[in-house]
Protein backbone atom coordinates (compact mmCIF):
# COMPACT_ATOMS: atom_id res chain seq x y z
CA UNK A 1 0.00 0.00 0.00
CA UNK A 2 1.58 3.82 -0.97
CA UNK A 3 1.34 5.97 2.34
CA UNK A 4 -0.05 9.07 0.55
CA UNK A 5 1.82 11.71 1.86
CA UNK A 6 0.74 15.87 2.54
CA UNK A 7 2.66 18.46 1.39
CA UNK A 8 1.84 22.23 3.03
CA UNK A 9 1.40 24.24 0.49
CA UNK A 10 -1.35 27.41 0.98
CA UNK A 11 -4.52 27.20 -0.60
CA UNK A 12 -6.78 29.79 -1.86
CA UNK A 13 -10.50 29.44 -0.25
CA UNK A 14 -13.84 29.47 -1.76
CA UNK A 15 -14.56 32.60 0.08
CA UNK A 16 -11.46 35.02 -1.80
CA UNK A 17 -12.91 37.37 -4.69
CA UNK A 18 -11.66 35.83 -8.50
CA UNK A 19 -10.88 37.52 -11.41
CA UNK A 20 -11.79 34.37 -13.76
CA UNK A 21 -15.14 34.98 -13.69
CA UNK A 22 -16.62 32.90 -11.24
CA UNK A 23 -18.48 33.25 -8.07
CA UNK A 24 -17.72 31.21 -4.95
CA UNK A 25 -19.24 30.32 -1.63
CA UNK A 26 -19.95 33.13 0.42
CA UNK A 27 -20.86 31.85 3.52
CA UNK A 28 -20.68 28.11 5.07
CA UNK A 29 -24.15 28.91 6.47
CA UNK A 30 -25.60 30.25 2.95
CA UNK A 31 -23.93 27.66 0.25
CA UNK A 32 -24.25 28.85 -3.26
CA UNK A 33 -23.41 27.26 -6.11
CA UNK A 34 -20.10 28.15 -7.94
CA UNK A 35 -20.74 29.87 -11.18
CA UNK A 36 -18.40 29.96 -14.23
CA UNK A 37 -19.30 32.70 -16.75
CA UNK A 38 -17.38 31.83 -19.51
CA UNK A 39 -14.26 28.98 -20.62
CA UNK A 40 -12.29 29.66 -23.43
CA UNK A 41 -9.51 26.80 -22.85
CA UNK A 42 -9.21 23.71 -20.22
CA UNK A 43 -5.31 23.78 -19.60
CA UNK A 44 -3.95 20.58 -18.17
CA UNK A 45 -1.66 21.36 -14.65
CA UNK A 46 -1.13 17.81 -13.74
CA UNK A 47 -2.22 14.64 -12.82
CA UNK A 48 -2.17 11.77 -10.24
CA UNK A 49 -2.63 8.07 -10.01
CA UNK A 50 -3.50 6.04 -6.71
CA UNK A 51 -1.78 2.77 -7.51
CA UNK A 52 -3.84 -0.43 -8.32
CA UNK A 53 -4.97 -2.63 -5.16
CA UNK A 54 -4.51 0.58 -2.67
CA UNK A 55 -6.39 -0.34 0.40
CA UNK A 56 -7.88 1.75 2.72
CA UNK A 57 -10.09 0.80 5.83
CA UNK A 58 -10.54 -3.05 4.91
CA UNK A 59 -11.58 -1.85 1.90
CA UNK A 60 -9.89 -2.23 -2.42
CA UNK A 61 -9.72 1.63 -3.40
CA UNK A 62 -10.89 1.58 -7.56
CA UNK A 63 -13.94 1.91 -9.07
CA UNK A 64 -13.59 5.52 -8.86
CA UNK A 65 -16.80 6.77 -10.53
CA UNK A 66 -17.78 10.28 -9.28
CA UNK A 67 -16.04 13.20 -7.45
CA UNK A 68 -17.32 15.94 -5.85
CA UNK A 69 -15.71 18.49 -4.25
CA UNK A 70 -17.15 19.97 -0.85
CA UNK A 71 -15.61 23.54 -0.39
CA UNK A 72 -16.74 24.73 3.08
CA UNK A 73 -14.99 21.70 4.36
CA UNK A 74 -11.95 21.48 1.39
CA UNK A 75 -13.34 17.59 1.04
CA UNK A 76 -13.89 15.56 -2.09
CA UNK A 77 -16.48 12.82 -2.21
CA UNK A 78 -16.20 9.71 -4.52
CA UNK A 79 -18.33 6.82 -5.02
CA UNK A 80 -17.16 3.31 -5.71
CA UNK A 81 -18.76 1.54 -8.35
CA UNK A 82 -18.22 -1.82 -6.70
CA UNK A 83 -21.41 -3.81 -6.12
CA UNK A 84 -20.83 -4.89 -3.60
CA UNK A 85 -18.64 -8.05 -5.03
CA UNK A 86 -15.44 -6.93 -3.11
CA UNK A 87 -16.58 -4.84 -0.68
CA UNK A 88 -19.93 -3.38 0.61
CA UNK A 89 -21.20 -0.43 -1.54
CA UNK A 90 -19.44 2.74 -0.78
CA UNK A 91 -17.93 6.10 -1.03
CA UNK A 92 -14.48 7.43 -0.14
CA UNK A 93 -13.86 10.96 1.20
CA UNK A 94 -10.51 12.64 0.29
CA UNK A 95 -7.86 15.67 0.25
CA UNK A 96 -6.54 16.91 -2.72
CA UNK A 97 -3.90 19.37 -2.16
CA UNK A 98 -3.28 21.23 -5.60
CA UNK A 99 -0.97 23.89 -7.04
CA UNK A 100 -0.28 25.79 -10.07
CA UNK A 101 2.16 23.08 -10.56
CA UNK A 102 -0.33 20.05 -10.81
CA UNK A 103 -1.71 17.60 -7.90
CA UNK A 104 0.83 17.41 -5.34
CA UNK A 105 -0.90 14.58 -2.66
CA UNK A 106 -4.19 12.86 -2.22
CA UNK A 107 -5.02 11.56 1.18
CA UNK A 108 -7.77 9.33 1.89
CA UNK A 109 -9.70 10.42 4.76
CA UNK A 110 -12.71 8.18 5.15
CA UNK A 111 -14.65 5.21 3.55
CA UNK A 112 -18.20 4.50 4.07
CA UNK A 113 -20.52 1.96 3.06
CA UNK A 114 -24.03 3.18 1.41
CA UNK A 115 -26.30 1.41 3.58
CA UNK A 116 -30.11 0.28 2.35
CA UNK A 117 -33.48 1.84 4.54
CA UNK A 118 -32.96 -1.17 6.71
CA UNK A 119 -29.36 0.24 8.17
CA UNK A 120 -27.65 -2.95 6.89
CA UNK A 121 -25.21 -2.94 3.82
CA UNK A 122 -26.23 -3.75 0.00
CA UNK A 123 -25.38 -7.69 -1.03
CA UNK A 124 -24.14 -8.45 -3.22
CA UNK A 125 -26.01 -10.30 -6.87
CA UNK A 126 -24.65 -13.36 -6.08
CA UNK A 127 -26.77 -13.78 -3.11
CA UNK A 128 -29.51 -11.58 -3.35
CA UNK A 129 -29.47 -10.19 -6.99
CA UNK A 130 -32.67 -8.27 -6.41
CA UNK A 131 -31.35 -6.40 -4.00
CA UNK A 132 -27.99 -5.25 -5.02
CA UNK A 133 -26.85 -1.57 -6.10
CA UNK A 134 -24.58 -0.49 -9.28
CA UNK A 135 -22.75 2.58 -8.05
CA UNK A 136 -22.30 5.21 -10.20
CA UNK A 137 -22.63 8.91 -9.23
CA UNK A 138 -22.64 11.14 -6.18
CA UNK A 139 -23.21 14.95 -5.42
CA UNK A 140 -22.96 16.53 -1.73
CA UNK A 141 -25.83 19.02 -1.32
CA UNK A 142 -24.52 21.88 1.11
CA UNK A 143 -28.00 22.95 1.78
CA UNK A 144 -29.04 20.15 3.58
CA UNK A 145 -25.70 18.24 4.58
CA UNK A 146 -26.42 14.82 2.71
CA UNK A 147 -25.75 12.99 -0.26
CA UNK A 148 -27.72 11.80 -3.63
CA UNK A 149 -25.99 8.57 -5.37
CA UNK A 150 -27.39 7.17 -8.54
CA UNK A 151 -27.96 2.91 -9.05
CA UNK A 152 -28.09 2.09 -12.57
CA UNK A 153 -29.99 -1.08 -11.75
CA UNK A 154 -30.17 -4.32 -13.54
CA UNK A 155 -31.43 -5.87 -16.81
CA UNK A 156 -30.61 -9.42 -17.43
CA UNK A 157 -32.86 -10.93 -19.63
CA UNK A 158 -31.38 -14.45 -21.15
CA UNK A 159 -32.49 -18.33 -21.56
CA UNK A 160 -30.90 -19.08 -17.76
CA UNK A 161 -32.44 -16.14 -15.95
CA UNK A 162 -34.32 -12.71 -15.85
CA UNK A 163 -33.51 -10.10 -13.73
CA UNK A 164 -34.96 -6.68 -13.25
CA UNK A 165 -34.20 -3.89 -11.05
CA UNK A 166 -35.17 -0.53 -11.98
CA UNK A 167 -32.58 2.26 -11.76
CA UNK A 168 -32.59 4.47 -8.53
CA UNK A 169 -31.76 8.02 -6.92
CA UNK A 170 -31.07 7.70 -3.43
CA UNK A 171 -30.63 10.69 -0.85
CA UNK A 172 -28.07 9.33 2.14
CA UNK A 173 -26.20 11.70 5.11
CA UNK A 174 -22.61 11.73 5.06
CA UNK A 175 -22.18 9.05 6.96
CA UNK A 176 -23.96 6.69 4.32
CA UNK A 177 -27.50 6.04 5.99
CA UNK A 178 -30.65 5.98 4.26
CA UNK A 179 -32.96 8.84 3.97
CA UNK A 180 -34.94 8.58 1.02
CA UNK A 181 -35.38 8.63 -2.72
CA UNK A 182 -36.02 10.22 -5.82
CA UNK A 183 -38.95 9.29 -7.83
CA UNK A 184 -38.93 7.67 -10.61
CA UNK A 185 -40.13 8.72 -13.95
CA UNK A 186 -42.47 5.86 -16.07
CA UNK A 187 -40.07 5.86 -19.14
CA UNK A 188 -37.05 5.32 -16.64
CA UNK A 189 -38.66 1.95 -15.40
CA UNK A 190 -36.82 -1.28 -16.48
CA UNK A 191 -38.56 -3.72 -18.21
CA UNK A 192 -37.84 -7.12 -19.45
CA UNK A 193 -38.75 -6.26 -23.20
CA UNK A 194 -37.12 -3.79 -25.53
CA UNK A 195 -38.32 -0.67 -23.87
CA UNK A 196 -36.67 1.78 -21.36
CA UNK A 197 -33.37 1.91 -20.35
CA UNK A 198 -30.50 -0.67 -21.41
CA UNK A 199 -28.68 -2.65 -19.09
CA UNK A 200 -25.41 -0.63 -17.77
CA UNK A 201 -26.73 2.78 -19.51
CA UNK A 202 -28.86 4.68 -17.18
CA UNK A 203 -27.88 7.16 -14.45
CA UNK A 204 -24.69 7.62 -14.93
CA UNK A 205 -23.78 11.32 -14.00
CA UNK A 206 -25.67 14.17 -11.94
CA UNK A 207 -25.17 17.61 -11.08
CA UNK A 208 -27.11 19.74 -8.54
CA UNK A 209 -28.07 23.14 -10.25
CA UNK A 210 -30.13 26.61 -9.51
CA UNK A 211 -28.08 26.89 -6.22
CA UNK A 212 -29.10 23.39 -5.49
CA UNK A 213 -32.79 23.33 -6.29
CA UNK A 214 -32.31 21.27 -8.82
CA UNK A 215 -31.17 18.21 -9.79
CA UNK A 216 -29.78 17.07 -13.25
CA UNK A 217 -29.15 13.37 -13.86
CA UNK A 218 -28.51 11.59 -17.44
CA UNK A 219 -28.71 8.63 -18.86
CA UNK A 220 -25.48 6.48 -20.21
CA UNK A 221 -27.21 5.43 -23.42
CA UNK A 222 -29.94 5.97 -25.76
CA UNK A 223 -33.14 4.10 -24.10
CA UNK A 224 -34.60 1.74 -26.35
CA UNK A 225 -37.56 3.91 -27.76
CA UNK A 226 -35.03 6.60 -28.31
CA UNK A 227 -32.71 4.92 -31.30
CA UNK A 228 -29.75 2.36 -31.26
CA UNK A 229 -26.96 2.85 -29.57
CA UNK A 230 -23.88 4.98 -30.54
CA UNK A 231 -21.98 3.81 -33.20
CA UNK A 232 -18.66 4.21 -34.88
CA UNK A 233 -21.25 6.28 -37.91
CA UNK A 234 -23.72 9.13 -36.77
CA UNK A 235 -26.86 7.00 -35.82
CA UNK A 236 -29.02 10.60 -35.55
CA UNK A 237 -29.70 8.87 -31.55
CA UNK A 238 -30.11 10.87 -28.55
CA UNK A 239 -29.38 10.78 -24.58
CA UNK A 240 -31.62 12.04 -22.04
CA UNK A 241 -30.96 14.55 -19.34
CA UNK A 242 -33.70 14.44 -16.57
CA UNK A 243 -34.15 17.43 -14.29
CA UNK A 244 -35.25 17.05 -10.96
CA UNK A 245 -36.93 19.20 -8.27
CA UNK A 246 -35.24 18.53 -4.98
CA UNK A 247 -37.83 19.97 -2.96
CA UNK A 248 -40.54 17.17 -4.30
CA UNK A 249 -38.12 15.11 -5.47
CA UNK A 250 -40.11 14.52 -9.36
CA UNK A 251 -38.93 14.91 -12.36
CA UNK A 252 -40.17 17.94 -13.95
CA UNK A 253 -38.13 18.13 -17.56
CA UNK A 254 -36.33 16.23 -19.65
CA UNK A 255 -33.99 17.29 -22.72
CA UNK A 256 -32.36 15.66 -25.89
CA UNK A 257 -28.19 15.98 -25.77
CA UNK A 258 -27.04 14.01 -29.58
CA UNK A 259 -23.31 12.21 -28.54
CA UNK A 260 -20.46 11.89 -31.08
CA UNK A 261 -20.28 8.75 -32.85
CA UNK A 262 -17.81 6.21 -31.31
CA UNK A 263 -14.41 7.68 -31.85
CA UNK A 264 -12.75 4.01 -33.55
CA UNK A 265 -13.87 1.07 -34.41
CA UNK A 266 -13.56 -2.17 -32.51
CA UNK A 267 -11.24 -4.91 -32.99
CA UNK A 268 -12.94 -7.18 -34.31
CA UNK A 269 -15.73 -5.16 -36.23
CA UNK A 270 -18.32 -6.44 -34.00
CA UNK A 271 -16.09 -6.56 -30.77
CA UNK A 272 -18.23 -4.18 -27.74
CA UNK A 273 -17.48 -0.22 -28.44
CA UNK A 274 -19.77 2.57 -26.96
CA UNK A 275 -19.84 6.59 -26.17
CA UNK A 276 -21.62 7.78 -23.50
CA UNK A 277 -22.14 10.53 -21.47
CA UNK A 278 -20.24 9.24 -17.85
CA UNK A 279 -20.92 13.08 -15.86
CA UNK A 280 -22.45 15.95 -16.52
CA UNK A 281 -21.33 19.15 -13.86
CA UNK A 282 -23.26 22.74 -13.78
CA UNK A 283 -21.51 25.57 -14.28
CA UNK A 284 -24.53 28.40 -14.74
CA UNK A 285 -28.05 28.51 -15.54
CA UNK A 286 -28.83 25.89 -18.32
CA UNK A 287 -25.36 25.48 -18.57
CA UNK A 288 -23.37 22.28 -18.42
CA UNK A 289 -19.59 21.03 -18.90
CA UNK A 290 -20.32 17.33 -20.45
CA UNK A 291 -18.06 14.49 -20.81
CA UNK A 292 -18.26 12.03 -23.28
CA UNK A 293 -16.49 8.68 -23.00
CA UNK A 294 -15.83 6.45 -26.14
CA UNK A 295 -13.93 3.18 -25.82
CA UNK A 296 -13.28 0.32 -28.56
CA UNK A 297 -12.31 -3.08 -27.98
CA UNK A 298 -8.85 -3.44 -28.81
CA UNK A 299 -7.70 0.17 -27.37
CA UNK A 300 -6.82 0.20 -23.70
CA UNK A 301 -7.25 4.20 -23.98
CA UNK A 302 -10.62 5.54 -23.93
CA UNK A 303 -11.36 8.77 -26.15
CA UNK A 304 -12.58 11.67 -23.73
CA UNK A 305 -14.20 14.28 -24.93
CA UNK A 306 -15.60 18.00 -22.87
CA UNK A 307 -18.27 19.63 -24.17
CA UNK A 308 -19.96 23.47 -23.13
CA UNK A 309 -23.72 22.21 -22.84
CA UNK A 310 -26.52 24.37 -23.18
CA UNK A 311 -30.19 23.67 -22.63
CA UNK A 312 -31.68 27.35 -22.52
CA UNK A 313 -33.21 26.88 -26.25
CA UNK A 314 -33.77 23.02 -26.03
CA UNK A 315 -37.55 21.23 -25.97
CA UNK A 316 -38.69 19.30 -22.63
CA UNK A 317 -39.44 15.79 -24.09
CA UNK A 318 -40.65 14.63 -20.83
CA UNK A 319 -43.83 14.03 -22.44
CA UNK A 320 -42.17 12.61 -26.08
CA UNK A 321 -42.36 8.64 -25.76
CA UNK A 322 -40.26 8.11 -29.01
CA UNK A 323 -37.11 10.37 -29.86
CA UNK A 324 -36.37 8.25 -32.86
CA UNK A 325 -40.64 8.34 -33.78
CA UNK A 326 -40.98 11.95 -33.16
CA UNK A 327 -38.18 14.21 -34.36
CA UNK A 328 -39.53 17.45 -33.86
CA UNK A 329 -37.59 18.86 -30.78
CA UNK A 330 -34.25 20.93 -30.33
CA UNK A 331 -31.48 19.15 -28.71
CA UNK A 332 -29.31 20.85 -25.75
CA UNK A 333 -26.66 22.62 -27.75
CA UNK A 334 -22.84 21.39 -27.53
CA UNK A 335 -19.44 23.08 -28.03
CA UNK A 336 -16.35 21.37 -27.98
CA UNK A 337 -13.92 22.43 -25.12
CA UNK A 338 -11.39 19.69 -24.96
CA UNK A 339 -10.39 16.22 -26.51
CA UNK A 340 -8.21 14.59 -24.38
CA UNK A 341 -6.58 12.78 -27.37
CA UNK A 342 -5.09 16.10 -28.01
CA UNK A 343 -3.05 16.31 -24.79
CA UNK A 344 -0.62 13.37 -25.58
CA UNK A 345 -0.99 11.32 -22.42
CA UNK A 346 -2.35 8.05 -21.84
CA UNK A 347 -6.35 8.57 -20.58
CA UNK A 348 -8.27 5.48 -18.73
CA UNK A 349 -12.09 5.41 -18.22
CA UNK A 350 -12.74 8.89 -17.32
CA UNK A 351 -16.49 9.00 -15.25
CA UNK A 352 -16.27 11.66 -12.97
CA UNK A 353 -16.06 15.81 -13.32
CA UNK A 354 -16.23 18.93 -10.33
CA UNK A 355 -14.98 22.38 -9.71
CA UNK A 356 -12.43 22.10 -7.50
CA UNK A 357 -10.80 25.43 -5.36
CA UNK A 358 -10.07 28.37 -7.10
CA UNK A 359 -6.00 28.52 -8.28
CA UNK A 360 -3.39 30.87 -6.35
CA UNK A 361 -3.86 32.70 -9.53
CA UNK A 362 -7.52 33.34 -9.10
CA UNK A 363 -8.80 30.86 -11.78
CA UNK A 364 -11.33 27.74 -11.13
CA UNK A 365 -10.23 24.24 -11.06
CA UNK A 366 -11.49 21.38 -12.78
CA UNK A 367 -10.41 18.22 -11.40
CA UNK A 368 -11.65 15.11 -13.27
CA UNK A 369 -11.10 11.06 -12.25
CA UNK A 370 -10.77 7.51 -13.65
CA UNK A 371 -12.22 4.44 -12.94
CA UNK A 372 -10.15 1.64 -13.48
CA UNK A 373 -12.86 -0.99 -12.94
CA UNK A 374 -10.46 -2.73 -10.62
CA UNK A 375 -8.07 -3.99 -13.34
CA UNK A 376 -4.47 -4.08 -13.73
CA UNK A 377 -4.08 -3.25 -17.06
CA UNK A 378 -6.12 -0.07 -15.88
CA UNK A 379 -5.16 3.14 -14.24
CA UNK A 380 -7.26 5.46 -10.78
CA UNK A 381 -6.16 8.17 -12.54
CA UNK A 382 -6.80 12.42 -11.32
CA UNK A 383 -6.24 15.28 -13.81
CA UNK A 384 -6.44 18.83 -12.85
CA UNK A 385 -6.80 21.22 -15.10
CA UNK A 386 -7.15 25.32 -15.33
CA UNK A 387 -10.47 26.97 -16.58
CA UNK A 388 -9.42 29.99 -18.58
Amino acid sequence: MRQFSLLSFSIVLLTAVSCSGTKKLTSPQQPVQPVVSSISSLKLLGQYEIPYNTTFKMTTVGGLSSIDYDAANELYYMICDDRSNLNPARFYTAKIFISMNGIDSLRLVDMHPMLQPNGQVYPTKLFRPFATVDPEAMRYDPVNRQLVWSSEGERIVSAEDTIVQDPAIYIISPNGYYSGAYNLPANLKMNSFEKGPRQNGVFEGMTFADNYKTLFVNVEEPLYEDGPRVDVKDQDTYIRILKFDTETKNNTAQYAYKPDPVAYPAVPADAYKINGLPDILSIGKDRFIVIERSYSTGRLACTIKIFMTDISAATDIKEVASLSANKNFVPASKKLLLNMDDLGIYIDNVEGVTLGPVLPNGHRSLIFVADNNFSAAEKSQFFLFEIQ
